[in-house]
Parts: structure tokens; C-alpha cells; sequence
């Protein structure tokens, strides 16, 4: 069922590149899903540090992109569907509750997106939670495709207690193997609560994680960047067991892999392995905490927050 005339929606968007100071919201009216395409009445949009590099001053900067629209994943109910058109997880009617990961435009009230990039919203998740599932989950089983894990095994993953990290946790967790997990003294509660063995940052890291794993580390996944990750890393295991998705210097001068969304073969499984977490989120295996909402507009406040670097949960922008 299509709508009668476009729906007018309100979307952020960055008129020019900068700061999270740049953003406004504009109305705009939502294109008729045509076949193969959804109308998504926007109920949450999950925000991300990838949204703000999308429009952040750099030298890859294209003035002829403007105005960018930033938002990957949202979550809402659905408002519209095209003829002979299904969802991901098939079916797909009027006012069922949906989440949708790799589109463009997410921040916006209403969004028309592929059908092949929606998903039914498990019941165990509210629409903040689903509206931040699927970037960070994604990234994170990218990390354990390029080093495999396997039962019984103990890993480290620098950074435990942030979005990637927590994702991490629960699902090495789901196939039996160990994480010893980095993060500050006040966030070892989230470690622990998805499973991990915290461990502080700082002077002597190496030697308090071969405390913790007498009988060593099986590979190592870097959330964080720093050079500390990274010689530690380099001092535990060898390069072709370490992973980064922040430390792309150090990965390029020292062997060890890093993993990016840009990358083909990192973008066809990210896509291939959106089902899978939405089946794990569905049977209460991955959760997402999210630590604040935001009003649309002050989609700005929440990447500034974003930036701070310790939101202690996912944040989402409410329409």
C-alpha cells in the first residue's frame, strides 16, 4: 500500500561541512515508496560517530555532496510499502514495527528506504535500543570474521565498555569463548554485566592481562586506537590475530588487520550478517543499552555529546 501524496517529514541535514553546530532541520517531503521500497514512520534514529564524519571539515571533503543528510539506522513502524514488496525478514504491513541499517537520511521523521534494508524490531527491543542495534553489531561479527574465535578461547578487546565493545562481549559470549576486557575503573560494571573480566588501562596493562590469562590470549580486538591497544596487542598475540577498527596507522605499520565499513568484502558481510543479530537481539542474546535520547533537533547536542567520548550507552534521537 503506497501513500496518497508524499509525507512531509522533518530531516536533519548539514548545509555545509563543519561541526555538529552546523546541523538544521528542514521540512521535506518523503518520496511514495515505489516497488521494493518502504515508507518508515521514524519512531528512533540511532546515532553514531560514522554520522559525523560524514560532514565533519577533512580533506575528503566534496562541496558538491552538500547538503549531507546523516543517519544510518533507524527504527519506527511502517507507513507505507510498494507493490509486490517485502522486508528482509518477509512480510511486511502497515504499522509493524521495523528497524533498517545501512540507509541514508536517518535522521529525518520519515524515511523511504530499499525493503532489502528492513527488519522486523524484535519485541525485546524498544525503538531507541533496535534504532542503534545494527551499526555497532555489524562491526563488531566483522572483527570476528577477520580473526575467527572458537569455544574455550580467551580474547582481549581493548575499549569493552563502549557501543562495539559491549557488542563484542555478548556475542563471544554466544559461542563459548572468554573476553578479558579493557575500560576504566567506572565502567567495569558494564563489562562484567555482559560477561567480561575488566581490566584497567594504564601502566603495566600487559602484565595485568597475563595475570588474568595464565594460559594467554587467542586474539586481540582493538576498539579504541591508541598506541597502548596496540603495543600491548603486538606483545600478546601475533599481528595476524589483531584487529582494529580505530588504529589504521598502527595497523598499516605493524601487519595487523583493520576492518572499515568501505571496505567491499567488510560491507557485503555487514550486510550478509544483519539478520543473524536481529535473530540474536530477538531471543534476548544482544541487547543495546542506550545511555540518553535527544530530540530531533537537537541532533547537534547528541554528537557533540557522542564526541566526549564516554556516553556510557548508545544514544538516539527521538522525531
Amino acid at each position: 500500500m503506497t501513500l496518497d501524496a508524499p509525507l512531509s517529514a522533518r530531516q536533519v541535514l548539514a548545509p555545509r561541512y563543519g561541526g555538529p553546530d552546523v546541523l538544521e532541520v528542514v521540512d521535506v517531503e518523503i518520496p511514495q515508496p515505489g516497488p521494493g521500497q518502504v515508507t518508515i514512520d521514524v519512531r528512533a534514529a540511532g546515532v553514531n560517530p560514522a554520522d559525523f564524519k560524514g560532514f565533519s571539515a577533512g580533506p575528503n571533503r566534496d562541496e558538491a555532496k552538500l547538503p549531507i543528510r546523516p543517519g544510518y539506522e533507524v527504527a519506527g513502524v511502517i507507513a507505507a510499502i510498494g507493490a509486490d514488496t517485502e522486508i528482509a525478514t518477509g512480510g511486511g504491513a502497515i504499522g509493524d514495527p521495523v528497524l533498517a541499517f545501512r540507509v541514508s537520511g536517518g535522521y529525518s521523521s520519515a524515511i523511504t528506504v530499499p525493503a532489502a534494508n528492513v527488519f522486523a524490531k524484535p519485541d525485546a527491543l524498544d525503538f531507541p535500543s533496535a534504532a542503534n542495534l545494527l551499526l555497532v553489531g555489524a562491526t563488531a561479527a566483522d572483527m570476528l570474521r577477520v580473526v575467527p574465535v572458537e569455544r574455550g578461547q580467551t580474547i582481549l578487546v581493548h575499549g569493552a565498555s563502549g557501543a562495539v565493545g559491549v557488542s563484542l562481549l555478548q556475542q563471544a559470549a554466544e559461542v563459548g569463548v572468554s573476553v578479558i576486557g579493557t575500560a576504566s575503573e567506572r565502567s567495569f560494571e558494564t563489562v562484567q554485566r555482559f560477561g567480561g573480566i575488566p581490566v584497567a588501562y594504564g601502566s603495566g596493562l600487559e602484565q595485568r592481562v597475563r595475570d588474568l590469562a595464565p594460559n594467554g590470549i587467542d586474539g586481540a580486538f582493538d576498539c579504541i586506537g591508541t598506541d597502548e591497544a596496540a603495543d600491548v596487542s603486538l606483545a600478546l598475540v601475533p599481528a595476524d590475530r589483531i584487529v582494529t577498527i580505530a588504529g589504521f596507522a598502527r595497523a598499516k605499520r605493524d601487519g595487523f588487520h583493520a576492518v572499515g565499513g568501505s571496505d567491499p568484502e567488510s560491507s557485503r558481510f555487514r550486510n550478509e550478517i544483519r539478520a543473524r543479530l536481529v535473530e540474536l537481539a530477538a531471543q534476548g542474546k544482544l541487547v543495546v543499552p542506550v545511555a540518553r535520547t535527544y530530540p530531533l533537533a537537537e541532533a547537534g547536542e547528541a554528537l557533540a555529546f557522542l564526541a566526549e567520548g564516554h556516553p556510557g550507552g548508545k544514544l538516539a534521537l527521538l522525531p
